[in-house]
């Protein structure tokens, strides 16, 4: 019998090895007959089709006159097309010092002296990434037989950043000008030449105190529908419940709701155009009613890499056309909670997305106020001078709110400020040992309101409706987590309306 086990496991043991040699040669025979096809480094670097999603920055020729040869459309969207892709390898190639890609957009002579600069970082440990943001190129000669082309991209504005390691030693927003000359070699546009020719650094673009938009007068709540939470907007999107539920909210006597467009859903960089017109449609209801409203942006992104900022100016800059005219917009949060990002993705990266985002708004949009929805009063102090008002959400005990308030303002000064959340869960059951209630919950809304009015806050509240359901997205998948989440409304999700709301009603009336 010992025998025989041991022939078992000796067959065991040989096919085990010829299993994995057999993966192993067929590993390296994928990659060699796949460095064989033809496959270029255009689409290794994701630059054949998906570039134009990848690398998004404003472009806009300011002038194509030129006394030879006229400009063909054809020609210049390729020009402009190489141009941008130049921009995005030469980004890879400096923030990883490898040269992979750079010879199908830069010359012979320009990619050596490239290829030193990256030799030279990679020796002393320095990695550089960098980001444009909006070209303006300046037409200045084309030539005769279409294979030259030179042009100054003036104003041009981006961001680097100069790494040590894994140290950030030096970031700056600036504004250049750049001389480009391009050669037509083999079906690309190429950099021959490429020389800066004006620098400054960006002024920091601050908050207008001047612009009173009656963000004091602020009372409302968050928003979202009962039975579609976190997906406003999605294919059950129903109208006439949203119309329905803005006309309670007003009989409230509140004036304002908060809403989230979440980045993903509407399509990223290219936002898809029948999520923009439930929006829009919403916007309509609000206005209805005479109600308005906060759009925070950018619910549920968490990326904030510098590669990945044009794709999200994109985003902005749809949105904010759209609605900056809409007579219920009461202004923009520029994301929610973005302080609980600063462990993960680093606390000067998620800053440095915040103040170009600003900065991208206040162009598109420069009449509505820009805030930043920071998870608690602690994190406020960021950014002060950017946003036009301070935005910040209080979910502790309510009896500590005041002094956490006070020590807010020895830190922004005579900045308004929105409590535009806070909230408290009626839920009783086995994750909190059976102490929730719906009197609590009442308890708790009474001591924060009156708070509130005692400081002269405007608030907005969390929230009106209980949920049936928490996306694991929100919360995560743990139920001491998600269960609480559920009872946050002042509105069960039958429909009746819990102690809290005659609270609100109560405080708001008076």
């Amino acid at each position: 019998m010992k025998n025989w086990n041991k022939n078992i496991y000796r067959v065991l043991l040989l096919f085990s090895f010829i299993g994995i040699n057999a993966a192993i040669l067929f590993g390296i025979g994928a990659v060699w007959v796949y460095m064989n096809s033809g496959a270029d480094k255009a689409s290794i670097l994701h630059l054949s089709g998906e570039t134009e999603d990848n690398y998004l920055p404003d472009i806009e020729w300011m002038d194509l006159e030129n006394p030879g040869r006229p400009m063909e459309p054809q020609t210049l969207q390729e020009i402009e097309k190489d141009y941008l892709r130049s921009w995005y390898v030469r980004a890879i190639a400096f923030d990883s010092n490898d040269p992979y890609g750079l010879e199908d957009y830069y010359t012979d002579s320009l990619r050596q002296k490239l290829a030193t600069l990256l030799e030279l970082n990679k020796a002393n440990g320095t990695r550089v990434r960098l980001s444009t943001i909006s070209h303006r190129p300046t037409l200045e000669f084309y030539s005769l037989d279409g294979k030259m082309v030179v042009f100054t991209d003036e104003d041009v504005a981006w961001y680097s950043e100069v790494w040590q390691g894994e140290k950030r030693v030096q970031s700056a927003a600036l504004t250049s000008s750049f001389r480009v000359m391009m050669l037509l070699e083999d079906g690309f546009w190429r950099v021959r030449h490429f020389e800066e020719v004006f620098n400054k650094r960006e002024q920091v673009i601050l908050g207008n105190d001047q612009i009173h938009f009656k963000v004091n007068e602020v009372k409302g709540l968050n928003y979202y529908p009962a039975k579609t939470p976190w997906n406003t907007f999605g294919d059950d999107f129903d109208g006439e419940v949203i119309r329905e539920d803005f006309r309670k909210i007003k009989s409230m006597g509140l004036n304002t709701i908060r809403i989230f467009v979440p980045y993903e859903e509407f399509g990223g960089p290219r936002v898809e155009e029948e999520r923009l017109q439930r929006l829009e449609r919403l916007m309509d209801h609000a206005e209805g009613v005479q109600l308005k409203v906060l759009v925070t942006l950018f619910d549920f992104y968490g990326n904030y890499d510098l590669l990945d900022w044009t794709r999200t100016h994109r985003h902005a800059e749809t949105l904010v056309k759209a609605l900056r005219d809409h007579p219920a917009l009461l202004g923009w949060d520029i994301k929610n909670e973005p302080d609980l990002d600063f462990d993960d993705r680093g606390k000067e990266e998620v800053l440095a997305w915040l103040r170009e985002m600003i900065r991208q708004i206040k162009k598109y949009d420069p009449d509505h106020p820009i805030t930043i929805g920071w998870s608690s009063l602690a994190a406020a102090s960021n950014l002060v001078e950017e946003v036009d008002y301070i935005s910040c959400h209080f979910y502790g005990d309510p009896d500590n709110f005041v002094p956490s308030y006070k020590a807010l303002l020895e830190k922004i000064g005579n900045k308004e400020v929105v409590i535009s959340e806070f909230g408290f869960s009626s839920y009783s059951g086995f994750w909190n040992f059976f102490t929730g209630s719906e009197e609590s919950q009442a308890a708790n809304y009474q001591i924060m309101v009156t708070a509130l009015k005692g400081q002269e806050l405007p608030f907005l509240s969390w929230t009106l409706y209980d949920f049936n359901e928490i996306p694991k997205s929100v919360v995560g998948r743990y139920p001491w987590r998600k269960a609480p989440q559920r009872f946050y409304g002042i509105i069960d999700s039958k429909g009746r309306e819990k102690t809290a709301y005659g609270v609100m009603v109560q405080s708001i009336q008076k």
